[in-house]
């Protein structure tokens, strides 16, 4: 019973440290390219604007669908790791 809890204990640490860093990503690619890093980003163009226009309008959409397909991946391991996949 305590290996139980041990396990669940671990798996839901593993889990929100897997949150976490895709927050943290997600957070850096729209608020820190699109808003505060904007003016050290408007030198390199991308489709005809700066990439921190760039990263504001598109680039943390997709890197917000990454995120989504990277957390889907990752948490198949974790359950295949703690024996708590589906079948």
């Amino acid at each position: 019973m305590a290996g139980d809890k041990e396990m669940a204990a671990a798996y839901w640490q593993a889990n929100l440290r897997l949150i976490a860093g895709c927050l943290v990503v997600w957070a850096l690619a729209s608020y820190g390219f699109g808003i505060l890093l904007r003016p050290m980003l408007s030198g390199i163009s991308v489709g005809g604007t700066d990439l921190g226009f760039w990263f504001a309008q598109q680039g943390s959409i997709l890197t917000f669908i990454a995120l989504i397909f990277f957390y889907a991946w990752r948490m198949n391991q974790l359950d295949n790791k703690f024996g708590v996949h589906e079948e």
